[in-house]
């Protein structure tokens, strides 16, 4: 089954000045950029602050967007730090009306099968992508691997090329790329898309990109280097500048 094609957003989490969750404004700003053009949103990612939000706040976030964006494909992030976490929250969610969740293994985990096997059956009919970006996001998630796992698609957020074209060689999955330098080569060497986090503030250089432009690719790697200063300061300070959006955050 097919996921969806082309650019999409890792959301950002909008809070307030006392740091409670802005679910209209977050919602607000995920139609607005739907509306320059997005065809995928994900909802409590890295980019999201993930790691600042309770349980609760997940689930009425994924539930938030979904009703403002019906008609783009909706991703909601659930990793875990264990494989039981990661389940309860991935079940959880099959009720918010999200098309997809992502998942990235735990940090240190010397196999990740029963991990994502514990997650996919949580899921039942709902697909998993899981989510490599070690370091940042949990642990590794070995090309070598891919095939075993119980997931539909991978989002891969390493920036690695080398790493890129061997995965499209070695396996079928929907594979889509989180890294700002990559949207035009991911296109070119079959990737389904991208999931970027600068697309909060410049959505259509992303698309650009993707459909290949080499201008706006230059572009959309010069606003990640502005956003990248700090997080999750950076990407809410560009996104204020185009948008006028809060820039209160819970990490950082």
């Amino acid at each position: 089954m097919e996921l969806w094609r082309g650019v999409g957003v890792a959301l950002i989490t909008l809070f307030d000045a006392d740091r409670r969750l802005d679910l209209d404004g977050t919602a607000a700003h995920a139609a607005r950029l739907v509306d320059a053009g997005v065809q995928g949103v994900l909802v409590a990612g890295t980019t999201g602050e993930a790691d600042a939000l309770t349980d609760e706040e997940r689930l009425a976030l994924v539930r938030a967007v979904r009703e403002a964006v019906p008609n783009v494909h909706v991703m909601a992030g659930a990793t875990g730090a264990w494989a039981g976490q990661a389940a309860e929250r991935v079940r959880a969610l099959t009720g918010t009306g999200a098309d997809s969740v992502l998942v990235a293994p735990p940090r240190r985990s010397k196999d990740i099968k029963p991990y994502f096997t514990a997650v996919a059956e949580a899921a039942g009919d709902l697909p998993v992508l899981a989510y490599h970006f070690p370091g940042v996001a949990g642990g590794d998630v070995p090309v070598g691997d891919l095939a075993a796992l119980p997931i539909a698609g991978l989002k891969d957020s390493t920036g690695d090329p080398e790493r890129l074209i061997n995965t499209l060689e070695s396996w079928d999955g929907q594979t889509y790329v989180g890294a700002s330098t990559m949207p035009l080569l991911a296109r070119a060497l079959g990737a389904r898309g991208a999931i970027l986090a600068v697309g909060n503030a410049v959505p259509e250089l992303g698309i650009r990109a993707w459909e290949g432009d080499a201008a706006a690719q230059r572009e959309i790697i010069k606003a990640h280097l502005r956003a990248k200063s700090s997080f999750p300061d950076g990407i809410k300070g560009l996104t204020a500048e185009r948008f006028g959006t809060a820039l209160h955050a819970r990490m950082g």
